[in-house]
């Protein structure tokens, strides 16, 4: 939108702070090479389309404001003269897009010093070489700094994750090799045992009731109750007593094997009558290897069903093999990053799932919202530890005004009002020199608004700090999904 041409006077033009040291020869330029115009109420220039002009506010009132989803949210208004908007970096010229990067309209009828891009950048270079290149300085070197330290904020989240990943993964490899080492031993005493058998004083019929007897006690394992500990001690007295009762005198080594597979008296009242009297000691012990058998090959399909979990949910968060722009269910994301944070979140922090599981699946970027998920509860993490190490982590998702709401709520000390508007600007942060890049924020700000077109915000009381995350249920298809 172009405003109505006014006449340009180089004194007005130096009344501006912006301008208030240069020369009269300078001065005479800038209104030879720019103009003045008068804006009427509205949009003056659009975020997003090509920058073609430098603006200097004479008077009036502007207003600034930049696209977040599908609003534009106000970010600055002010009638101070002289402030400044549009192609401020033009001396950079096509080494970077210009491009608008907010939308100005104004309120009032209001005059600018318009100067076009292309003059003002050979103004820049031609008046302030130094300073030209001293801002391009800045700009590339901020730049390729945030770019550094934000691959090494990955580098040190992947870290993070690979030294939990490899604890869960310890544990149940542990307890499969534990298992298979005992099941090998167990699996040859059986062997033995079944000569002392085949030796001892057994009938055809009483060896084919001995193995209907195995193969039930084998069914009643997997169907075994969960008892509460003062049950299984009761149930361990009982069994004991009633083997010893029949002449097995190492009944209480047997009992708490027996318990656990869900065996009780009158089970055994029913091995005894198959088998008799006189052989039910070998009977028994014959049972017994075969219980262990069982609960170790339950042992090892338990911990390998870990593995295969852990494994599933490492994929699930690196987004191995899996389109990145799809549409996705953010439990499932929510769910393995936990299960990668574990190790790091500890046993003293409480993880509380509120979900809503009706919410619909959403299109996204899961491995970058992964990302998302990851600094906040990294952060959160932090925040607890922070104030002693014991608190709760909740998680909890809903439905906000048409929009996905996903809530990361932590007990630490809270945000502080003086720097709550500043935590998500770059290389800003709260932990100690080498625990933090001031990055995991920032980088999380632009995944939610930039890339997915949603809204980051937090709120925080001492106790109660909640990062929240609003994502659209719909989007524009991206760029990569074109």
């Amino acid at each position: 939108m172009s405003g109505q041409p006014m006449p340009c006077s180089p004194q007005e033009v130096a009344s501006l702070f912006l301008f208030e040291k240069l020369a009269p020869e300078q001065l005479g330029r800038l209104c030879a090479a720019g103009r003045v115009e008068l804006y009427q109420p509205g949009p003056v220039y659009t975020e997003g389309d090509p920058a073609t002009c430098f603006y200097v506010m004479i008077e009036g009132t502007v207003v600034l404001s930049r696209r977040v989803g599908g609003d534009d949210v106000e970010v600055i208004r002010t009638s101070q003269r002289g402030v400044y908007s549009g192609a401020m970096q033009a001396y950079i010229r096509d080494r970077v897009r210009q491009v608008y990067n907010n939308s100005m309209r104004v309120t009032e009828p209001t005059r600018f010093f318009v100067l076009p891009a292309d003059t003002f950048a050979e103004i820049m270079s031609e008046w302030f070489p130094m300073a030209v290149h001293l801002l391009e300085g800045l700009f590339f070197g901020t730049k390729s700094t945030q770019a550094a330290i934000g691959q090494r904020e990955r580098l040190l989240a992947l870290g993070s994750l690979s030294a939990g990943l490899t604890h869960e993964l310890n544990n149940p490899a542990a307890a499969a090799v534990r298992a298979t080492a005992t099941l090998r031993e167990r699996v040859a005493k059986m062997r033995h045992k079944l000569a002392v058998i085949a030796e001892g004083p057994f009938s055809r019929e009483q060896l084919a009731d001995l193995i209907e007897i195995q193969e039930r006690t084998a069914e009643r394992v997997a169907k075994a109750p969960v008892l509460s500990p003062l049950e299984a001690s009761d149930r361990e007295d009982a069994l004991s007593d009633w083997l010893e009762g029949r002449g097995i005198d190492y009944g209480w080594q047997l009992a708490p094997t027996f318990v656990q597979a869900g065996l009780d008296i009158d089970w055994l009242e029913q091995v005894a009558a198959a088998v008799g009297e006189e052989i039910l000691p070998g009977a028994v012990g014959w049972l017994n290897y075969t219980i262990e058998t069982e609960l170790l090959m339950n042992e090892i399909d338990d911990s390998t069903n870990r593995i295969s979990h852990l494994v599933d949910a490492a994929k699930q968060y690196s987004q191995l093999d899996r389109a990145p722009y799809r549409v996705v269910d953010v439990h499932e994301l929510l769910d393995s990053t936990l299960l990668m944070l574990s190790g790091k979140i500890g046993p003293r922090i409480g993880v509380v799932k509120e979900y809503d599981r009706t919410l619909p699946e959403i299109p996204a970027y899961p491995a970058e919202l992964n990302q998302v998920w990851t600094n906040l509860i990294d952060n959160a993490v932090s925040a607890i530890n922070d104030a002693g190490g014991d608190g709760t982590l909740t998680v909890r998702t809903a439905l906000d005004h048409e929009r996905l709401l996903v809530e990361f709520r932590d007990t630490g000390p809270g945000v502080p009002a003086e720097i709550r508007g500043r935590i998500f600007d770059p290389f800003f942060t709260t932990k100690p020199v080498g625990q933090g890049t001031g990055l995991g924020l920032d980088i999380s700000w632009r995944i939610v608004v930039n890339k997915h077109h949603g809204t980051l915000q937090v709120e925080s009381v001492p106790g109660d700090t909640r990062f929240q995350v609003l994502l659209p249920l719909t989007a524009e298809t991206p760029e990569e999904a074109a």
